[in-house]
């Protein structure tokens, strides 16, 4: 399997990443991207994907939106020149309407700078989206009308929401512990009804832990729980699942490299 969306370098890790890293090996997980949400947190995922043989992308989060660069261009072609191993996409960014701990203008344009580099520098984007679907989607049509190679990670909402990302732009869903939440029926139908070859797994660890570990510290080992459910949605194996969406997640963000 391949967790396509992790904070394996947060300080949450920081007594036990090793052992971490070593029971989501044991328990078939590949491939780890961990994300960065602003440039120090960037820093610091490239540090751990060096270390550790993992993959890492750079973005600016909608939280951090207010103290992005001026520049943000060449703040990422600085950071990238100076990286030993290049990230694997540009994220996460997006709007975040539910906590507004940057003003929505702000973040709006963050987004569409981030947006336009990703498109420029031929990177997939990660996605970040919580209470601001139309201005999410707005900003989306106004940079890439025509689609873009990208993931809504934490993917939350309904039917229609998971058609128009699919259909429209051609974006992946990701797939996190939420699917598994008792209360999230509304997900699992939206799931179904975009098909397995439209999703991608993901933990967002430390966040968002799976039944049966919700209340733990999530891990990328737990991202087997998510697939389990996701192989139901669709009578399938567990098998099945992680070798389509590890398909869709390499065609995304490339080949495994050392």
């Amino acid at each position: 399997m391949f967790d396509t969306h992790a904070h394996v370098h947060d300080k949450a890790f920081d007594p036990d990443r090793e052992a971490v890293l070593e029971r989501a090996r044991e328990a078939g997980v590949e491939r780890i991207l961990t994300i960065g949400t602003d440039l120090a947190t960037s820093h610091d995922a490239r540090e751990i994907a060096v270390r550790y043989g993992l993959d890492y992308a750079i973005g600016i989060h909608p939280h951090e939106a207010k103290d992005a660069p001026a520049d943000l261009a060449g703040a990422f072609d600085a950071f990238i020149a100076a990286s030993p191993k290049p990230p694997r996409a540009i994220g996460e960014m997006g709007l975040d309407y539910y906590y507004d701990h940057s003003p929505r203008e702000v973040q709006r344009d963050v987004l569409a700078k981030g947006i336009r580099y990703a498109r420029k520098r031929g990177f997939p984007a990660v996605f970040h989206e919580r209470d601001a679907f139309v201005d999410f989607v707005e900003v989306l049509r106004a940079e890439a009308p025509q689609g873009l190679r990208g993931v809504v990670h934490c993917f939350t909402g309904d039917t229609a929401a998971a058609r128009l990302l699919v259909d429209e732009f051609g974006l992946y869903l990701g797939i996190g512990g939420v699917v598994t939440f008792k209360n999230a029926q509304g997900l699992r139908d939206a799931v179904a009804a975009v098909g397995l070859e439209h999703v991608i797994l993901e933990t967002d660890a430390p966040y968002l832990a799976p039944v049966p570990h919700r209340g733990r510290r999530n891990e990328p080992a737990f991202v087997a729980a998510t697939a389990a459910v996701v192989a139901g949605l669709f009578a399938t194996s567990v098998k099945t699942v992680a070798a389509k969406t590890n398909a869709s997640a390499i065609g995304l963000f490339g080949p495994r490299t050392p």
